[in-house]
């Protein structure tokens, strides 16, 4: 079972590890998303939310510092579902579909986040 709870811990690491680093390849076209949603400073916005979820990633692929990891991720989650996947203000029919799948994956990710805080560390082949 170890090493499933590994495999487990490199596709949800990875996934975020993956995510952050395409904030910093494809900042750029996230920028202006990010400002027309509102976001101040989305520059800083969209580079600093990448790198907080590559060490969210890299502390659960690692199993290290996993409260701390589990703490970006949140920071991470809480304030993008509500902010950039606001379903229930779209009126546009496609975008409203498309950010209550993204809403709802995003929440899903959050209880996926916080059981990870519910399993003794250190955490069998971690760091």
């Amino acid at each position: 079972m170890e090493y499933v709870f590994l495999l487990s811990r490199v596709l949800f690491g990875g996934f975020w590890i993956w995510s952050g680093i395409a904030h910093f390849r494809q900042g750029k076209m996230m920028v202006p998303y990010t400002a027309s949603k509102g976001v101040p400073l989305p520059q800083a916005a969209v580079y600093g939310s990448g790198a907080l979820i590559i060490l969210g990633g890299l502390g659960i692929l690692l199993g290290v510092q996993v409260p701390l990891a589990v703490l970006a991720l949140v920071v991470f989650i809480v304030p993008v579902s509500f902010t950039m996947h606001a379903f229930w203000s779209d009126t546009d029919p496609t975008m409203k579909m498309t950010n209550t799948v993204m809403f709802s994956k995003n929440i899903a990710l959050l209880g996926a986040s916080l059981a990870y805080l519910f399993i003794a560390t250190p955490w069998p082949l971690s760091l």
